[in-house]
This record gives C-alpha cells, structure tokens and sequence, in this order.
C-alpha cells in the first residue's frame, strides 16, 4: 500500500501537467478542430468523424485510443494486401503513400492534425502527453521481453520517437528511444520533448 502511495505521488506532477496542456489544448484549438470535423465529414457523410482502435497502453491494459478519421473506412480491411509494401522494419506497420489515406487524411498527417483527439485519452487517464508511441496488439503479440520494457509509463501523444526521426527509423531503434525517455523521465524533459514537438509542427525544426 504504501509502494502505491508513493508511486502516485510520484505521478501526480505528470498527471497535473497532462491535465493542463491536454485542457488548454483543448480549448484553444476548438474552432479548428470543428472545422476539421466538418471536411473529414465531407469525405463521407456516412463515415464517422472519429477512428477508435484499440492499442495497448501502460502494463499492458488495453485502450481504445481516438484519432480524426483519415483513412477511408474500410482500412483495416484493406491493410492485409498491404503489408508486402510495409517500410518501416520489426514490428509496425508504415507506408509513405498509403492508398487508404483521404485528401482530407493525408493534410491531416502531415500536419498531425489527425492526433488531437487523443487528448481525450490524457484526459480519462489512459495516454500522457509525452510517453512512448502506443501500439497495436498485434504488434505487441510480436513483441520480446525487452520490447515490453516501453510498456512501463503511459503512451503519449508525443515522444523522444516521434522528434527523433519517427518514420525514418527502425521499430528497434524506436523501442531503444523510448527505453531513452523512460530512464530519463522527467517534467523538465517531457518539456523538452513538448517544444521539439512544437518546433516540428511549425516547421521551425528537424528534430532532436
């Protein structure tokens, strides 16, 4: 009892910095992300606006995380006769001209746009806002004893991966960063991460 006390007080700086920039996000993004809503829904009134698909988070415990739908509905499906075209090598699954993508879609993911909603997942506590990218259960089935170390903290909506090279690296060069970012975990550097994400989004830098 008292290890998961101190393991909470240990998190509540985490959870209270998750808690505000999730919020704030939020709210000043709001006009935006209404209109991103109305053009995913152009592309198909009888599609949803949201894509809910379930990836593995802290421990282990299953998830349904949101994104902007930017893919055409069917894309699950579809991802079966595609994976001869995968680029990205071990456990992940990465095309550059993915054929699933939308018009609305591919703006989306080059802005990562499509990634706001999972600051309703910060928010039921299932995903921080830094952490390490959260995978698919497949991928996790895939996985060795030393890949599951990166399953230690929350996923997160950014992380050392994602400003560190993202698609351009390997799945064992993603899994050593997020091991990287576990051991050096702290508010000043998932500050840190917060503003090479943002330099990334304004196109004010390459990386980390």
């Amino acid at each position: 009892m008292k290890r998961l006390q101190n393991n909470e007080r240990k998190e509540q700086p985490y959870r209270i910095l998750d808690i505000t920039i999730a919020t704030l996000a939020l709210i000043i993004s709001a006009p935006i992300l209404l209109f991103i809503m109305i053009a995913v829904k152009c592309t198909d009134w009888k599609a949803p606006v949201f894509f809910k698909q379930k990836r593995v988070g802290q421990d282990g415990k299953v998830f349904e995380m949101y994104k902007f739908r930017s893919m055409v509905v069917d894309a699950e499906k579809q991802k079966a006769d595609l994976l001869a075209q995968n680029e990205v090598e071990g456990h992940m699954f990465k095309m550059k001209d993915d054929p699933r993508i939308t018009k609305v879609g591919k703006l989306l993911r080059k802005t990562s746009l499509d990634e706001f909603p999972q600051l309703l997942n910060v928010l039921q506590g299932h995903m921080s806002v830094v952490g390490p990218r959260p995978p698919l259960l497949e991928e996790v089935a895939e996985y060795t004893a030393y890949d599951k170390m990166r399953l230690a903290v929350k996923p997160g909506c950014t992380g050392l991966w994602q400003v560190s090279g993202r698609n351009k690296l390997s799945f064992q060069e993603m899994v050593e960063l997020d091991l990287t970012y576990i051991r050096n975990r702290s508010i000043k550097f998932n500050l840190i991460i917060l503003m090479k994400t943002w330099r990334e989004l304004t196109g004010k830098g390459s990386g980390i």
